[in-house]
């Protein structure tokens, strides 16, 4: 009887002496995978900042002699954070509120959201001071890059009480399109349902009820705001 309980205890020690050790080995592949990941997640995010592409110089024209607009991307289409152009820097920055990276509370951008290059909305006469507003419908396009336009309506917003205005444009070049329109009368003909698309995402994306729709105007009325607003042209 004592000798099957020497044979018996002597398993269980080697048996705990065996669990011991799996565990060890257990442990040290964890540690050692986590190890891996950190440094992976450190290089590629590393590797994310250094070789992302750099902005590019913003045009002082809006118009340029091919008949086009310059328009100067700060939100790419499908994404969501909020970014501006840091005026003073030059360097695109996510938009803080209290702290805290604004992120769109609804879906994401439908289309390359920026501003009209060489556009500045004087406040001295009813502007907010800012360049003049852009949603390129097309692929999305890096942040920071310049794209060439073809303006093909305004969508008019009003936002706490002031007017919001917003140029929906094309890219100028018709193999980059993905909506093949160059006017106002064939895009709410044509694509109807994505200006439906457009109109009430611009409506709901700081809240419901927090933008007022004041009606839509055509192309000729976007040329004529850009050159309301650009430097060059006043």
């Amino acid at each position: 009887m004592l000798y099957t309980n020497c044979i018996s205890s002597d398993k269980e020690s080697s048996l705990e002496a065996h669990y011991s050790s799996f565990q060890i080995q257990i442990q040290s592949k964890i540690v050692l995978l986590m190890g891996i990941f950190a440094l992976f997640t450190l290089f590629n995010c590393q590797g994310v900042a250094s070789n992302g592409p750099k902005p590019e110089p913003i045009p002082s024209n809006a118009f340029n002699d091919d008949g086009s607009i310059n328009a100067y991307i700060e939100i790419p289409a499908g994404t969501n954070v909020k970014y501006e152009l840091d005026k003073s820097t030059k360097d695109i920055k996510a938009d803080k509120i209290d702290g805290k990276t604004r992120v769109i509370d609804f879906l994401p951008y439908p289309g390359n959201y920026g501003f009209i290059a060489g556009t500045h909305m004087d406040q001295d006469k009813g502007g907010d001071g800012d360049a003049l507003d852009v949603l390129v419908l097309s692929d999305a396009a890096p942040r920071g890059s310049v794209i060439k336009v073809l303006p093909i309506g305004v969508i008019l917003l009003e936002d706490q009480g002031e007017n919001d205005h917003k140029i929906i444009a094309v890219p100028f070049e018709a193999s980059e399109r993905i909506i093949n329109v160059e006017k106002f009368s064939s895009f709410i003909t044509k694509y109807n349902a994505a200006q439906f698309i457009v109109q009430e995402w611009f409506l709901n994306y700081k809240g419901l009820g927090k933008m007022k729709l004041l009606g839509w105007k055509d192309e000729t009325f976007a040329a004529k705001e850009i050159r309301k607003w650009s430097v060059k042209e006043n």
